[in-house]
This record gives structure tokens, sequence and C-alpha cells, in this order.
């Protein structure tokens, strides 16, 4: 499951890079992942300090640190 975890980590991190900021439904939409893989993969990413999360509105928005 770790490495499932880290290559979605990967998909994300690029899309980030790609597109620039994100909010995590268009993220999920864009790589047909479930919210379990989603934010696993984020808590992933955060923890090694490569996304920024910023409250916007109900939601978040999500950038490359």
């Amino acid at each position: 499951m770790k490495d499932r975890i880290g290559y979605v980590a990967g998909q994300i991190w690029h899309l980030l890079n790609e597109q620039g900021e994100l909010t995590p439904i268009k993220i999920k939409a864009q790589l047909g992942l479930s919210n379990t893989m989603l934010y696993l993969a984020l808590g992933w990413l955060s923890r090694e300090n490569k996304v920024n999360i910023v409250q916007f509105e109900y939601s978040y928005k999500i950038s490359l640190c």
C-alpha cells in the first residue's frame, strides 16, 4: 500500500507542477482518485513539505512549496 500511496503522491506532484494551484476536487477528478487515496497522498506530500494547503471558503487550495 505504501508504494501505491507514494505513486499517487507523485502523480499529484506532477499535476500541480503542470497546472499550478488546484482544489482537492479538481485533483481527484483529473486523476480519478478515491477520497481515501487522495487524502493519503496529500498527507504524504504534506509530511515531506512538498505542498502548501490553504483553506479557501469551504475547501482548500493546494500548491507546490
